[in-house]
């Protein structure tokens, strides 16, 4: 997103340059972050060696935590609304279009990536990642994923109050297994900003100014494609801007072109800088330039790389993996388990009998034990995916029964046997 708060000669340098228009504030978000944390340096620069060590070992090609695979990933969002006036509470399908334009610009499926030049369509690269509006809170409850709340503030700034209670804004869910997106009135020209990886985990999560959040609605001209969330939501993945946020800088990805400095506006084919490496010059319609929303419409292969190695096993966006937040046949009321074991997870309820299921993670073969009374009683077992869709049923009559799962592809499922009170609920992944 694009900022009116310098921190730093060169942030400077751009409000001077760019005039009315409006630009980033995660750079100077993340160097406001690091003057009050020095200790943060260090954790970033181990962020970036994960990256670096995950992207030499798997190609960025992995989804969970003990596969190797090029699976889609979901990302439950929880949409924290601020508003004093009217027009700042938005509707619920202004922030259901901005899931719409995450789901596609992530996936490879925005309409406008027909605009890419010829000259990138090659780099063009589908990060085939998913999000949902959150469907179980962190208690356990059943959600629509957006937290509304009525604040006496009339606009926010970079200093995180709306992420403060006590300060007229909405607490944080759970950073590890909820992308938090505050949505709230913003002060000056400012769109929004980011937090990097790394982040303190109740800052976690990405700020957009309700008035150029989602594709309809009163939206501001020319930020109403729901790109600053692309934008920001890429920050929060662990990408930087295009031009490494100084001189002709470094952005960490190999398939971006090297440029000088940001685009705003939407520029002609080539734009050419005093770093351009060939004649096709600056990649100005990347989702992390300053273009306007309508002319942005590409991830590369290299930064979909990067936005991945942020999931492999043991990197610091991994708990994603083991949310199933996206699921709301999983909200029983109660606390529900945070945390994916290769055994049974306890069930919310009781339940009459133990019951097994093994091995998790499974290749082809899973087997159910039920053992004591309800070893006896017929009993529906259900599958479903991290979309909340049911894939596949049984019926379970005896005490052990094997379930042939060759045809799910992989994933981490959830699995539901009996119903009511004695129902049983667990988690298993399949290789």
């Amino acid at each position: 997103m694009k900022s009116f708060l310098p921190a730093v000669i060169f942030l400077f340098s751009l409000v001077v340059n760019a005039g009315a228009q409006s630009i980033c504030g995660t750079t100077a978000y993340k160097q406001q972050m690091v003057k009050s944390d020095p200790s943060l340096i260090e954790v970033f620069r181990n962020i970036e060696e994960q990256i670096a060590a995950e992207n030499n070992k798997t190609n960025g090609n992995f989804a969970m935590r003990d596969t190797t695979a090029n699976e889609i990933i979901y990302i439950p969002v929880v949409i924290h609304l601020l508003y004093k006036k009217a027009a700042e509470n938005i509707s619920d399908a202004q922030i259901k279009s901005q899931l719409d334009v995450l789901n596609a610009d992530f996936s490879m499926l925005n309409s406008d990536q027909a605009n890419t030049p010829s000259a990138f369509k090659s780099l063009a690269g589908n990060a085939r990642i998913q999000f949902c509006l959150a469907r179980v809170d962190p208690q356990g409850h059943k959600t629509t994923g957006i937290d509304r709340k009525y604040t006496s503030q009339d606009l926010f700034t970079t200093n995180d109050e709306m992420k403060m209670a006590d300060k007229g804004g909405a607490a944080s869910w759970n950073s590890k297994h909820y992308l938090n997106i505050w949505v709230c009135r913003l002060s000056s020209r400012s769109l929004g900003y980011a937090t990097p990886p790394g982040a303190a985990a109740d800052k976690d999560g990405v700020v957009i100014a309700y008035d150029v959040f989602g594709t309809t609605g009163n939206l501001r001209a020319p930020f109403n494609k729901g790109r600053t969330a692309t934008h920001e939501v890429g920050h929060w993945l662990g990408l930087i801007h295009m031009w490494g946020d100084t001189n002709c800088g470094d952005d960490h990805v190999d398939d971006t072109p090297k440029q000088q400095s940001y685009n705003f506006g939407c520029q002609n084919f080539p734009k050419l800088s005093n770093c351009s490496p060939d004649s096709n010059g600056d990649m100005f319609m990347n989702f992390m330039d300053f273009s306007d929303d309508a002319c942005m419409n590409l991830f590369t292969r290299g930064q979909v790389k990067r936005m991945r190695a942020l999931f492999a096993q043991n990197n610091i966006r991994n708990s994603f993996l083991a949310s199933f937040a996206c699921d709301s046949t999983l909200a029983v009321g109660g606390p529900l388990p945070t945390t994916v074991t290769h055994d049974v997870v306890q069930p919310a309820v009781p339940v009459a009998a133990a019951i097994k299921i093994y091995p998790s993670p499974v290749n082809t073969v899973t087997t159910i034990e039920c053992k004591g009374a309800t070893a006896l009683t017929i009993k529906t077992l259900s599958i479903f995916n991290s979309l909340g869709m049911k894939v596949f049923t049984a019926r379970l009559n005896q005490e052990k029964t094997r379930i042939d799962l060759t045809n799910l592809t992989r994933g981490i499922y959830i699995v539901h046997i009996g119903d009511g009170k004695d129902k049983f609920t667990t988690r298993i992944i399949k290789q």
